[in-house]
C-alpha cells in the first residue's frame, strides 16, 4: 500500500525532468547527483563506497556527454572520481584518479571560479595525495597553486582550508598548517554539502590538536 502511495508522486517527478527546460533538467539531476555523493562518502559502509562511486561516476559521464560544456558537471564528474580513487586505494586508484583530473580541467577551462572553485580544491588534493613521477602525477608545487587559487575564490571554506592544512602539515610547515585548521574548523558548511563539511571540521579538530 505504502509502495502504491508514492509512485504518483514518482510519477510527476520523472514527467517534470523530460518536460523540464535543459537547464533546469540539469540542474534536477545534479542535484540528485551531489545528495547520493553526499550520503555514499558519509553514511554507506567503506567497503561498499568503491562501487557506489564508480556507479555515480557512470551517471556522470553520460551527463557530461550530454552537457559538454557544464562547468558543475564536469567538477562534479572529477569529485566522484577523485572519490572513487579515494576509496579504491592502492594501485588500482591511479586510473581513476587520471581521469578525475582530466574531468577536473576540462571544468576549470569552462569556468575557472564555477561551483566556488571546487575544482580547484579537488585537484589540489589529487596533487598532494597522488604518488609523483615516475608512478603518478601528484607534485607538491602544483598542490599548492590549486589550493591557493581555490582561496582566492573562498578564503573561509572548511574544505580548502582543511585540505590546504594537511598539505601545509605534510610539507613540514606547521605553523602555516595550524592557521589554516583553525581557519576551516571556523568556516560555514556548504548548503547540500553539510555532513561532508561536519566531518571535515572534525578533522581540522584533530589536525589543530596535533600542531598545537
Amino acid at each position: 500500500m505504502f509502495r502504491y502511495r508514492l509512485l504518483p508522486a514518482c510519477l510527476l517527478s520523472l514527467a517534470t525532468l523530460l518536460t523540464a527546460p535543459p537547464a533546469l533538467a540539469q540542474d534536477s539531476e545534479l542535484f540528485a547527483i551531489k545528495n547520493r555523493w553526499e550520503h555514499i562518502t558519509t553514511q554507506t559502509p567503506e567497503d561498499a563506497r568503491a562501487k557506489a562511486l564508480s556507479s555515480l561516476a557512470g551517471e556522470l559521464e553520460v551527463l557530461a556527454d550530454r552537457y559538454p560544456d557544464s562547468a558543475e558537471t564536469f567538477t562534479w564528474l572529477g569529485i566522484v572520481q577523485a572519490s572513487a580513487a579515494r576509496a579504491e586505494g592502492g594501485m588500482g586508484a591511479l586510473s581513476l584518479a587520471k581521469q578525475a583530473r582530466a574531468s577536473l580541467e576540462r571544468a576549470i577551462q569552462l569556468d575557472a571560479r564555477g561551483s566556488d572553485a571546487s575544482a580547484y580544491v579537488t585537484l589540489g588534493a589529487l596533487y598532494d595525495k597522488v604518488p609523483g613521477w615516475p608512478i603518478g602525477f601528484g607534485d607538491s608545487d602544483k598542490a599548492e597553486s590549486m589550493f591557493r587559487q581555490a582561496l582566492e575564490v573562498r578564503p573561509n571554506g572548511i574544505d580548502v582550508n582543511y585540505y590546504y592544512a594537511e598539505f601545509l602539515a605534510d610539507e613540514g610547515r606547521e605553523s602555516e598548517a595550524l592557521t589554516h585548521a583553525r581557519r576551516a574548523i571556523e568556516g560555514m558548511p556548504r548548503q547540500g554539502r553539510e555532513a561532508s563539511d561536519e566531518e571535515l571540521r572534525e578533522e581540522a579538530r584533530a589536525l589543530a590538536d596535533k600542531l598545537g
